[in-house]
């Protein structure tokens, strides 16, 4: 059941085929058989998410269905606060953190109907592509353990792959989302630069406004039907003049033609090239239109590699009751400790 897509199984639980109930009994069941390998969650909330489940079968009985994601068991990136239950960003100093509200994004989720199952693990503070560093254990690949599962939202593509979720809210200043979902086999959207509210993320901390420019909310499911539905409850209904608000799934069908670009100025092993130009003829056999675009960088990455790798005094801050830590953001925030541990 946890393999089908978020779309295919609303739709069960509309009609009431499915019950949110054994939905998320079955991703709990899972949670706890897989997670000790995987560490794909930092913290699994199974009584509340229980207690939602029994709430949304009881409206859905009603005739009170609120739409596609009415019952449907969700993660969150440990980034994102959640009232009263721990966000710590995989970080040891975080890890008694307890947020009073909700983030925009994960309040938009629960009035949509969505159940929060529990925080995905990642590559601490945001800062790495692999998820490897994170105080509570490196993610593994669902695929094969041994593997890395990206970053640094590496807990919520080992989550939607292993089937012990549907979907998960997650980050992407310049890989985070994308790179977890390529490791893990499962798609990933970085939704465009305000459409989706970052309000929230760990909120009260010190924020770097270069970071906040790069930092995008992201999120991973199974299909693109997944994302379009995940794209039509998060998105912001002012950053777009869109019509398609209700469900994207509209906007799929409504697109006979569409045109997609193709970055020509990548680098990449014979190996890779040669798969995604395989990827572009399959494209042009399916009858889509491409146009070649040179990627245009847009920001500094010079600055942003020196913002990763010696944090000066216009990048960082200082976390509160540690002078020694010295924080600098990227998608949310790194950690470089001046005492060289």
């Amino acid at each position: 059941m946890t393999y089908r897509s978020l779309a295919d199984v609303s739709e069960s639980i509309r009609q009431r085929h499915v019950s949110p109930v054994d939905l998320v009994n079955e991703c709990l069941e899972k949670i706890e058989r897989l997670n000790p390998t995987l560490r794909a969650f930092i913290t699994v909330t199974g009584d509340q998410a229980r207690q939602g489940a029994e709430r949304a079968e009881a409206e859905i009985a009603g005739g009170k269905w609120r739409g596609p994601l009415h019952g449907i068991p969700v993660g969150i990136k440990d980034f994102f606060d959640t009232a009263g239950i721990r966000t710590t960003a995989a970080f040891a100093a975080f890890e008694n953190r307890v947020p009073t509200k909700d983030a925009e994004a994960v309040r938009r989720l629960r009035e949509a109907g969505a159940i929060v199952i529990g925080k995905t693990n990642m590559h601490e503070l945001g800062m790495g592509t692999t998820s490897v560093i994170s105080h509570f254990g490196s993610v593994h690949n669902p695929w094969d353990p041994g593997y890395v599962a990206g970053g640094s939202s590496g807990g919520s593509g080992a989550a939607i792959a292993a089937g012990l979720c549907y979907a998960t809210l997650d980050t992407d200043a310049i890989g985070s989302c994308r790179l977890p979902a390529s490791c893990c086999g499962v798609t990933g959207f970085k939704a465009t630069y305000g459409l989706v509210s970052t309000k929230g993320i760990l909120e009260g901390e010190p924020v770097d406004e270069f970071i906040i420019r790069l930092g995008h909310a992201a999120f991973m499911c199974r299909s693109a039907d997944d994302a379009a539905i995940l794209l039509g409850v998060l998105g912001n209904p002012r950053a777009s003049d869109s019509k398609f608000k209700t469900d994207g799934r509209t906007a799929i069908g409504s697109a006979k033609h569409p045109r997609l670009g193709v970055v020509t100025n990548f680098k990449a092993t014979p190996e890779v090239r040669a798969a995604f130009l395989k990827t572009i003829d399959t494209f042009h056999t399916l009858g889509y239109a491409t146009t070649d675009r040179r990627s245009s960088p847009g920001i500094s990455l010079a600055r942003s590699r020196k913002h990763r790798g010696r944090p000066n005094h216009d990048l960082t801050s200082t976390v509160q009751g540690d002078p020694g830590r010295v924080v600098a953001h990227d998608n949310g925030c790194h950690a470089h400790d001046r005492r060289g541990r």
